[in-house]
Formats: C-alpha cells, sequence, structure tokens
C-alpha cells in the first residue's frame, strides 16, 4: 500500500469527532497495540486529559512532552487503569481494558514505570528480580523457595542486559539513581509485557547514565513497544522517535523532534519560546 493510500485509509487520519465504526476499531486493533477514543478525564471541573483518538502502532518507541500539568502522566493512568476515565474507551491489544483494574491490566502485558523508581532497598538486585517473576506473587515463595533454572538464566541474561550483572549481590539501597532507573525497568521486562509506560526515565541522571538508559531503551524498542514521557530533549532527540506534544491535556501537534521544535504553538507551549 503507497502513502498516499495510507492517508486516506488510516482511521486516526480520517476519524474527526463522531464515533468510530466497527470496522474502523478492528482496522485500529490490527494496526495498533494501543489506541483510544474519546478518551477524557476531569478532576475538580478541570479536564485533565480530553483526547478523541490517538494510537500507538505494534512495535513503536513514541516519546510523549508537553509542560507541567500537559496531562502526560495522567494519560498513562488512564491507560495503566490506576485512573478511571471520566468518558470514553482504551484498547489495548485489540481488547478494550477501560474498565479493568490496574493488576489485570498489568497481566495483559502493560508495564508501567514511574517517575521515581520502584524497587526494594532491604534487598539485593538480585532478590528485587526474584520477586518481579511473573506468577509469584507471594514474596515468602519468591525468596525461600529456589528460583527453577530457567528463572535465574532469565534474570542475569537482564541484568547483563541493563548492565547490572556485577551489581547482582549488592542491596538496591546502594545502587545509583541510574542503576535504580535500570533495575525497576528490568523488573518490568521479565515479565516481557507487550508495551511499557515509561515516566522520566532520565530524571535525575549522570550524563553517562543518561546515554546508556537511551541506548537500553532503544534496545528494549527491539522486543517491545514503548511509550516514554520525558522533559529531556537531549535525551529525546537520543531516541530519535515520533513525538507526540501534549498541551492542556489534549494533543498539540505530532512529529519528529525537529518538526515540533520549528513548530510555534510547539515553541509558546512547552519550549516557552
Amino acid at each position: 500500500m503507497n502513502t498516499e493510500e495510507n492517508r486516506t485509509t488510516d482511521p486516526l487520519l480520517v476519524y474527526k469527532d463522531s464515533r468510530p465504526s466497527q470496522v474502523q476499531l478492528e482496522f485500529w486493533s490490527s494496526r495498533y497495540v494501543l489506541f483510544v477514543e474519546n478518551l477524557s478525564v476531569s478532576f475538580d471541573g478541570f479536564k485533565a486529559v480530553d483526547i478523541p483518538h490517538y494510537g500507538v502502532k505494534h512495535g513503536e518507541l513514541r516519546v510523549i512532552i508537553g509542560p507541567n500539568g500537559a496531562g502526560k502522566s495522567t494519560f498513562c493512568d488512564l491507560v495503566s487503569g490506576k485512573t478511571k476515565a471520566s468518558t470514553g474507551k482504551v484498547f489495548f491489544d485489540s481488547r478494550e481494558i477501560s474498565s479493568l483494574d490496574e493488576s489485570e491490566i498489568a497481566l495483559l502485558g502493560i508495564g508501567r514505570k514511574f517517575q521515581t523508581p520502584t524497587v526494594f532497598d532491604s534487598l539485593s538486585t538480585y532478590e528485587n528480580m526474584l520477586l518481579a517473576l511473573p506468577g509469584n506473587q507471594g514474596w515468602k515463595k519468591n525468596l525461600f523457595d529456589r528460583e527453577t533454572k530457567n528463572e535465574r538464566e532469565q534474570i542475569l541474561e537482564i541484568l547483563s542486559k541493563v548492565g547490572l550483572l556485577e551489581q547482582r549481590n549488592e542491596l538496591a539501597k546502594s545502587l545509583s539513581h541510574g542503576q535504580r532507573q535500570w533495575l525497576a525497568i528490568s523488573a518490568l521486562i521479565i515479565s516481557k509485557p507487550k508495551l511499557l509506560l515509561v515516566d522520566e526515565p532520565a530524571a535525575g541522571l549522570t550524563d553517562q547514565e543518561t546515554e546508556q538508559t537511551a541506548d537500553l531503551l532503544l534496545e528494549l524498542a527491539n522486543d517491545h513497544t514503548l511509550v516514554v514521557i520525558e522533559h529531556d530533549m537531549d535525551f529525546v532527540r537520543r531516541l530519535n522517535s515520533t513525538v507526540t506534544v501534549l498541551n492542556e491535556g489534549k494533543v498539540l501537534a505530532e512529529g519528529c523532534l525537529e518538526e515540533m521544535e520549528k513548530n510555534e504553538q510547539v515553541m509558546e507551549a512547552y519550549l516557552g519560546r
């Protein structure tokens, strides 16, 4: 199918304000691992998110930027089930997930890493990974029942990928901020989610850690769909991916970062120029 045909048949491009048809919904499911329609949420009368339509393709690395209060984290809250929408629907992997709770959505294959790394400081790096093994939610089972050979190999492979193999026996509290970020991401990917929501992975990192984190996300993008929320424009530039700009809960613009930096509306809303 040529580019012109794509432009005229992609429902995300031709859909306006009317409710999408069943044919459109089926088309979206085949093309997008995540899409939303008429999604909004209000807090005390303020619409934090108001998105008629939005999709992330299978295997895509999408970056979401925007000023503080633009609705970036709230959007991820709606997708992950942490917050329930006021209106609209969320579809993931051909299934509507709007009414599911957070744990059910996680089991379907959506992993969420918050801005502050969620790790257990009193446990070692390896023990944190044991706790994250899928299907073994009881901490006593994970820590006192011996892991299988396959599980051990999986953990060591992931820790090697993120550069934490040498720190596998160190307590998490002794890791640097960047290493804690990588451990939090590792704990997510061991369950092999189809979609990773990563909130400000470069926050508080050194220059070297920022570069390593960008490389890690690019490597993970080979096996997962990623949605990355970020403020650091140098970091976003390293990812070299499609950027969505949110402002006041709405999608303001989309494209490569160079295009966004030349967009006057984006400059005014986000970059302050």
